[in-house]
């Protein structure tokens, strides 16, 4: 994506100095999870997070006020949409699935490519985007300072009217609430309940921890992704070039960022395409060791799994989810 000088100028006018730090909202991070990093001028504050949620769900941010950032991601769908790929307005079809925004603060880098360096500019993307709000954020903060609810819920969270500043860090700021990690998985690891998984998930985990099913190398830590880009033999041809489209290297054709696997049964469909319908294709494709693209990683090698095998290895997977 191409910024105007004008758009860096105003992203980035407010001063540390002139943005008011009241009481610290208190961020619920699941147990064995650590800290997030967050920028020193946009600590989480009820003032910040508010102002977020209500841009969140508000439609107010698209050209023709009819979708939200949450008409991609669905509360109740692990704030994903369930879809092989987003609608914006009008109908328009875009590019790749949506992923969850849970966790989200502890991505170093946003969107399948990477190509968004942190969470406050991650929302410029889809602002801008032809295929999903078409709108520009200097059009968005003229319409929000006609608005005097958002008028006075920017002057208590930033000291400021609306600008793209306050509304940039407001979602950031509401993006770094959501997180997920109290599973059957987690009761096991963090609250050492033997009783947590049934024998075929132990199993499973098995399957994924260790080399018999070389997820670890990839889904690995508490968040079970590395936040790396892998190519995983998915096409021989990739429409999407993917982590390319950034780099322009013809060694990132087809790479794209490995999502975390939390929740991973609820967030169907699967991959930057949506191309996997269910647990059991994912799980098939990489025991088939996928299609031999040049760029496939080579932890992508056959598995040779038997049906029990699978079988377990997607109960584990389903172990995965947060009910709470």
């Amino acid at each position: 994506m191409i910024y105007t000088g004008l758009l860096i100028l105003l992203f980035t006018c407010c001063k540390k100095e002139d943005i008011p730090v009241t009481e610290t909202y208190k961020l619920e991070i699941p147990k064995g999870f650590p800290q997030p990093t967050i920028p020193e001028n946009n600590l989480p504050t009820e003032e910040r997070v508010a102002f977020g949620r209500a841009l969140f769900f508000d439609p107010i941010l698209s050209r023709d006020s009819t979708i939200s950032c949450s008409s991609c991601h669905h509360v109740d769908k692990k704030f994903t949409d369930g879809l092989d790929v987003s609608v914006g307005i009008e109908g328009r079809l875009g590019i790749r699935n949506a992923p969850s925004l849970l966790n989200v603060a502890y991505q170093p880098v946003m969107f399948w490519d990477g190509g968004v360096p942190n969470l406050e500019q991650q929302v410029l993307a889809p602002i801008e985007s032809h295929f999903e709000m078409d709108f520009n954020l200097i059009s968005v903060v003229e319409r929000l300072n006609q608005n005097e609810n958002y008028k006075a819920m920017s002057m208590a969270a930033y000291n400021q009217l609306p600008s793209i500043f306050s509304v940039t860090r407001a979602l950031a700021c509401f993006e770094r609430t959501l997180y997920t990690g109290v599973s059957k998985y987690d009761d096991f690891v963090y609250n050492k309940n033997s009783n947590a998984l049934t024998d075929s998930e132990k199993r499973g985990m098995e399957i994924f921890l260790g080399e018999e099913g070389e997820c670890f190398h990839c889904h690995g830590t508490y968040l079970f992704t590395d936040n790396s880009y892998k190519n995983n033999g998915i096409y021989l041809n990739y429409a999407d070039s993917g982590r390319a489209r950034i780099t322009t290297l013809a060694s990132d054709v087809g790479k794209f960022k490995v999502p975390s696997l939390r929740n991973v049964a609820n967030t169907a469909p699967y991959m930057h395409d949506g191309s996997f319908k269910t647990l059991e294709e994912v799980v098939e494709h990489y025991n088939s060791g996928g299609k031999p693209h040049p760029n496939k990683s080579g932890l992508i090698v056959p598995l040779n799994l038997t049906n029990q095998e699978k079988e377990d290895l997607i109960n584990f997977l389903k172990a995965l989810s947060d009910e709470k």
